[in-house]
C-alpha cells in the first residue's frame, strides 16, 4: 500500500483534515457579514413539525450547517461512500447532522426507504442533487421521488459571499473566505409533484427544480456582490 493511500486511509489523518474543515466553515461564518433571505417558508414547516427536502448544488454544499435551524427540526444530509463523501458526512456529523452513506452497491430502492423511514421519523432530508460526481448543475430526480412519495415540500437554497476560493473541481466548489460578506438564501419550489406521473411529466418536473437552483443559486451570488458563477 503506497504512503499516499495510507495517508488518505488513516483515521488520525482523516480526523485532522474533518476538524480542520468545520473548523473553518465555523471561523470563516463567524468572520464574515452574514444576510439570510427567504427561509420563512422553509422554517414555517419545520415549526409545524413537518419536514422537507432540502437541495443545494454540491458546488454550495459547505454551508449548509447554517442554512438549516436545528432548534426547529432535525436534518440528515445523503453523502457519498467515497472518501470525500465520508468527509463530508464526517464533518456535518461535527455541526450535529445525522447522514446516509450513498453507495454503488446499495440499490436505489433501498436507498430510498431508508430516507422515507428518516423523513417518518421526522427528519428533514438534504442532498447536493448534482452530487456526488456530477454533471455539475445537472439535477437528479431523486427528490421528486421523495416528494412523491411524502407529500413534502421542496425547498431549495444556496449561499454566496462576495470573495471566495472557487476550486477546479468539477463542480467549481466554493469555498468562502473569512472576513467577507455573506448571503444565504431559501426559496420554495413552487411545483406540484403528482402520485402519478410518467416519464415525460417526471422529466419536466426536473428540469424546472434545475432552474430553480440555478435561479436561487445566481441570485445569492448577486446579492453578495459578485458575478453568477457558470463557469
Amino acid at each position: 500500500m503506497s504512503l499516499r493511500k495510507r495517508i488518505a486511509d488513516s483515521t488520525w489523518a482523516n480526523r485532522l483534515v474533518e476538524g480542520f474543515f468545520s473548523g473553518y466553515t465555523r471561523f470563516a461564518h463567524a468572520t464574515s457579514r452574514w444576510e439570510a433571505h427567504g427561509f420563512e417558508a422553509m422554517e414555517a414547516e419545520l415549526a409545524r413539525g413537518e419536514p422537507v427536502i432540502f437541495t443545494v448544488w454540491h458546488q454550495r454544499l459547505i454551508m449548509a450547517p447554517y442554512m438549516f435551524n436545528q432548534d426547529l427540526g432535525k436534518f440528515c444530509s445523503l453523502t457519498s461512500a467515497a472518501r470525500a463523501g465520508r468527509l463530508v458526512g464526517q464533518v456535518l456529523a461535527r455541526f450535529g447532522f445525522a447522514t446516509i452513506p450513498m453507495s454503488s452497491h446499495k440499490r436505489h430502492v433501498a436507498l430510498s426507504r431508508e430516507v422515507l423511514r428518516r423523513m417518518s421519523d421526522g427528519f428533514t432530508i438534504g442532498i447536493a442533487v448534482d452530487g456526488p460526481r456530477g454533471p455539475a448543475r445537472v439535477a437528479s430526480s431523486v427528490p421528486l421521488v421523495w416528494a412523491r412519495s411524502t407529500g413534502k415540500k421542496i425547498f431549495v437554497l444556496s449561499y454566496a459571499t462576495r470573495r471566495a476560493i472557487i476550486f477546479p473541481s468539477w463542480d467549481r466548489f466554493m469555498l468562502p473566505l473569512p472576513f467577507t460578506r455573506g448571503v444565504l438564501m431559501c426559496r420554495e419550489w413552487q411545483r406540484e409533484v403528482p402520485r402519478k406521473m410518467d416519464e415525460e411529466t417526471l422529466e419536466s418536473l426536473r428540469l424546472d427544480l434545475q432552474a430553480a437552483l440555478d435561479e436561487v443559486t445566481d441570485a445569492s451570488d448577486r446579492a453578495a456582490g459578485r458575478e453568477p458563477d457558470r463557469a
